[in-house]
């Protein structure tokens, strides 16, 4: 999403008569007291509504129109993805490039419509502000993996895991585990506390060479903020490893759990 690329771009828009920028934050959480019955559909039917009335009256017949092709977009938009609605629906469109910005939020809003010359980016900044686009990592013996985060919804998944064969960090889009479990016959056990007595052996070697990658993956990805999450000694020596500061630390081992569990965990620190 890369939010304060979006914002400094939404900023950047101004329209004179008759195209107008429109702006609206949607309260859509169903557990919300307010919002039991759906009634955000409410909500967006008056809101837009409102400003209908308002330019018939105002006898722009052009503008009106305009507005129109932003309805088009929005309601298309509610089509579409009605189903797949959580806390929040943040839009900002107009009539030349229809929907600018529209994403579906973890986090809460208020119910917000502005239709002016420019975006109304207030609470998208405070919302920002809030929930800044944060990196966590989870570490697990040889295997780490980083949640990219923003705006409370998960930006993306990246997992490392250590081929033991010949020592190197592989790159991987999924959690899919090769090692050997702790169950089963004596001889798997026993496989299993020979690799965790090597692991502790070469922990500090192994982490430092995985480093420089997570540096460069915060870099490029423009973390803000980053949390560190597994084993403490885990931590504490991947976290010497790497040049990035580590902003808090959480022991918990979740790596095995989805981004959506992750981030809800990371947001109660």
């Amino acid at each position: 999403m890369e939010l304060t690329k979006t914002i400094k771009k939404l900023e950047s828009i101004y329209l004179e008569k008759p195209e107008r920028v429109f702006t609206m934050y949607l309260n859509t959480d169903p557990s919300d007291p307010d919002q039991q019955g759906g009634e955000w559909r409410i909500h967006l039917k008056n809101g837009l509504n409102n400003f209908k009335k308002y330019l018939k009256t105002e006898d722009s017949e052009d503008e009106l129109n305009n507005f129109k092709k932003v309805i088009e977009q929005v309601n298309n938009f509610f089509n579409e993805y009605e189903l797949d609605l959580q806390k929040s629906v943040i839009i900002f469109a107009t009539p030349s490039d229809g929907l600018v910005f529209a994403e579906i939020l973890q986090v809460p809003v208020e119910t917000e419509f502005f239709w002016e010359e420019i975006a109304k980016v207030d609470q998208l900044i405070r919302l920002h502000q809030e929930y800044p686009r944060v990196g966590v990592i989870l570490t697990q013996k040889e295997a780490i993996q980083v949640v990219v985060t923003e705006l409370g919804k998960c930006i993306d998944t990246v997992n490392y895991e250590l081929d033991l064969d010949t020592e190197d960090w592989r790159k991987h889009p999924s959690v899919n585990r090769n090692h050997t479990t702790m169950g089963g016959s004596g001889k798997s056990v026993n496989i299993r506390e020979q690799f965790l007595a090597r692991f502790e052996a070469n922990r500090h070697r192994w982490y430092k060479s995985i480093a420089p990658d997570l540096d460069k993956l915060a870099k490029e990805d423009g973390l803000e903020y980053i949390y560190m999450m597994g084993d403490p000694e885990e931590t504490k020596d991947l976290a010497k490893a790497m040049n990035k500061d580590i902003h808090t630390f959480i022991d918990k081992n979740m790596l095995d759990e989805k981004p959506d569990k992750i981030i809800k965990e990371v947001h109660k620190v």
